[in-house]
């Protein structure tokens, strides 16, 4: 007996055919391009790779691209397909996945133009173990949550929605040790300060990853539970229609 996913995998492949499966594999290439830029802008801070920052800066003028690519996509596929109202919820949730896609490029390239900073300066920060903590951290919930939109799993999607607390006390207890460094060695407030806007970044990071995830679960279940309590999305998740 076919489950629930099935199900849905099914209706969509039935309705949209090749055009929707185009726009899926266009987001998850884009997701795949936006995870390296995270992973690559890190390496750059860690090890004061100035180029390497200047490359993922660089890339991103590919990502705004991929993004406007999937827009147009998506519109010429509302226009040829006329979807029901069910169908262009699925088309809409991809649209505002992209959006957060595109944003976690834009704190990868904020992260990779300190790295070249940082680099001119040519000497490591304190704090850089906080900032590897919170990068792991981040991104492995833009791993699942990418996962969990390319397999339609809502309680995937609702595991990296409840690690957002978990981010924000990281991020708060890393940018103590950051204050706590630049308190006892005045020389280290501008290394320190760009750690910090690093760390905020990443936690910005966590926050699209959650997004991304809340739409999955509009996506499958049609249920909007952007600025609701968890509880919400819990009871969506368990309790699907």
């Amino acid at each position: 007996m076919p489950t629930d996913k099935d199900s849905h995998l099914q209706h969509i492949s039935a309705r949209f055919n090749s055009d929707l499966a185009a726009i899926r594999q266009d987001l998850l290439a884009m997701g795949e391009v936006v995870e390296q830029q995270l992973q690559d802008a890190l390496k750059a801070l860690i090890n004061n790779d100035g180029e390497l920052g200047k490359a993922v800066k660089m890339r991103d003028k590919a990502v705004d691209a991929m993004e406007l690519a999937i827009d147009e996509e998506a519109y010429q596929l509302i226009v040829r397909r006329q979807p029901t109202a069910s169908d262009l919820r699925l088309v809409m949730a991809v649209v505002k996945m992209v959006a957060d896609i595109e944003r976690i490029g834009d704190e990868a390239k904020k992260i990779a133009k300190l790295a070249m900073v940082q680099a001119q300066e040519g000497k490591s920060s304190r704090g850089y173990l906080e900032v590897r903590h919170l990068g792991i951290h981040v991104g492995r919930m833009v791993r699942d949550a990418l996962d969990a939109f390319a397999t339609f799993d809502m309680q995937k999607a609702l595991a990296v929605m409840k690690e957002d607390d978990a981010v924000d006390n990281e991020y708060r207890s890393a940018t103590r040790a950051v204050m706590t460094f630049m308190m006892e060695d005045p020389r280290n407030i501008s290394s320190c300060l760009n750690v910090m806007w690093v760390l905020r970044a990443l936690e910005r990071i966590g926050d699209h990853a959650g997004n991304i995830c809340e739409h999955v679960i509009f996506m499958v279940e049609g249920t909007d539970v952007r600025h609701s309590p968890m509880e919400v999305a819990e009871n969506v998740v368990e309790n699907p229609r």
